[in-house]
């Protein structure tokens, strides 16, 4: 046997116990960045208030720190194989936990702008380092369970980030949704300089600069777009733009990266079916199903007039069904397979959205929590049979690009759903009139539409298309 066929040993099989620790560490590093995505959410008037500004304003304070991570993320990849992906998830938890910490002391809005963006570029990092990470940990046997520990925090964070923020916020003060990152922070620097490998694939790499820009800008901008639609800043011809200057961008990229030999996006993923399917189709699906955690507090709350408590635990039950499915998954996969899981998920997605307008201000609260966990089931099923479909083939040499790719868009699923709702709330209140239920009603049935749009994708799946991670069969294949 030479050296080239010697069988790849895992980091996980060396020593069982990291089978534990190395997905705690990523999940916790994974949980810090998304819940710091919504939990300055329900501190924004105190916020605002001490730092002798409106809470208009503060939108600045949120969208900085998903822009952030959108124009970074894609560079992470290199950065691992570059520099080792152990030294830059332990760098990236550290700039994250000092931006966590700056964030709590800033004593105006530019300062807590300057801040937040620190904290978006460390978590650009932490994430897709940290999926990369898992992956190269795990067999591919157990890549299921792998992708679960990373796709939980996605779930959870955002559905427990407002309830934690205005708990935090009533009983001691806005800056600790910031500082409560601190022990955190440093455990998982310390977990992760201890445990974790690090593994480097081409030392010899060059940046592309300008690719990054192209990439990292559209971004950027097609977000910030997006954002003004709903909720103007901006005149409106800046707005289209703005689009405009984004769709120009991305597209130069595609046309440019067929002439760079490494670019810093490396397109040439999409002629995986697996991750082309799992990463836009999966996608598209997910933007319509990530708009519900920021719509339906907004209706608890403002159309039915809840307190910012009660309308956290009601939604909080949605990461009770997360782990709920978890289980279940990985036997749900190898009978069904990939296609018809994420088809009928899809399809139960959609409407259990627009099963939300069927909620009203006098609905008891337990059929409320009895519905959002329904809801939650087929997201999370979605989410994760969907992101684990997106690496189930991808070679070993593209893995740490795959996860770069794969964390640009998912994190821009997670932006996008929640700038679409915001942008549809606008337009339903365009005449000045107050946001009432029938508005949020009208809202969610529109959203319903979006994880419809990721069938024509899943449909286009074959039986054997990640058949090695789900171990699904055919009938007649069995033996």
């Amino acid at each position: 046997m030479t050296a080239t066929d010697t069988p790849t040993v895992f980091a996980t099989e060396r020593d069982p116990k990291l089978r534990y620790i190395i997905p705690g560490v990523v999940a916790v590093a994974f949980l810090m960045e998304q819940l710091d995505s919504t939990i300055i959410v329900t501190a924004i008037p105190d916020i605002a208030s001490t730092l002798d500004t409106t809470p208009l304003r503060m939108n600045l304070a949120i969208t900085t720190y998903i822009l952030t991570l959108a124009m970074f993320i894609p560079v992470s990849g290199w950065f691992a194989d570059r520099f080792g992906a152990r030294r830059i998830f332990a760098l990236s938890l550290f700039v994250f936990t000092i931006g966590s910490v700056l964030c709590g002391m800033a004593t105006s809005l530019p300062m807590l702008i300057a801040t937040r963006a620190l904290q978006g570029f460390g978590g650009a990092m932490m994430t897709p380092v940290g999926r990369l990470i898992l992956i190269r940990s795990f067999p591919r046997s157990q890549l299921i369970t792998a992708m679960t520990y990373m796709t939980l925090p996605a779930i959870v964070g955002p559905v427990i980030g407002p309830l934690l923020g205005g708990f935090l916020t009533t009983y001691f003060t806005w800056r600790w949704i910031f500082w409560v990152n601190l022990p955190f922070g440093i455990i998982g620097m310390l977990i992760a300089l201890r445990f974790i490998e690090d593994t480097k694939r081409d030392e010899a790499m060059k940046f592309d600069f300008p690719g990054f820009l192209m990439v990292g800008l559209g971004c950027v901008l097609l977000q910030y777009g997006i954002e003004n639609i709903g909720r103007p800043t901006i005149p409106a011809i800046a707005i289209a733009l703005t689009l405009v200057a984004a769709c120009l961008l991305l597209f130069g990229f595609v046309r440019y990266a067929r002439s760079v030999e490494s670019p810093a996006v490396d397109l040439t993923l999409f002629a995986h079916r697996t991750f082309r399917i799992g990463t836009l189709a999966g996608g598209i699906c997910r933007v319509g199903l990530n708009g519900v955690p920021f719509l339906l507090p907004l209706m608890l709350q403002i159309g039915f007039g809840m307190s910012p408590l009660t309308s956290g635990y009601l939604t909080f039950v949605s990461s009770i069904s997360a782990l709920a499915i978890r289980p279940i998954l990985s036997k749900v996969l190898r009978l069904y397979g990939f296609r018809h899981v994420l088809v009928w998920s899809a399809v139960a997605g959609s409407i259990a959205v627009a099963g939300f307008a069927l909620l009203e201000p006098d609905t008891p609260h337990w059929i409320i929590m009895a519905y959002v966990f329904l809801f939650g089931l087929t997201r999370s099923c979605q989410f994760m049979t969907s992101n684990t479909l997106s690496y189930s083939d991808t070679p070993e040499a593209q893995l740490s690009r795959a996860t770069s790719l794969g964390g640009v868009l998912q994190q821009l699923s997670v932006s996008f759903g929640v700038s679409i709702g915001a942008m549809l709330l606008g337009l339903v209140t365009l005449d000045g009139s107050a946001l009432t239920p029938e508005k949020f009603h009208l809202v969610f049935l529109m959203s319903a539409i979006l994880p419809l749009l990721g069938l024509p994708g899943f449909i286009k799946l074959k039986p054997e298309d990640g058949a090695q991670v789900s171990g699904y069969r055919r009938k007649g294949e069995e033996g």
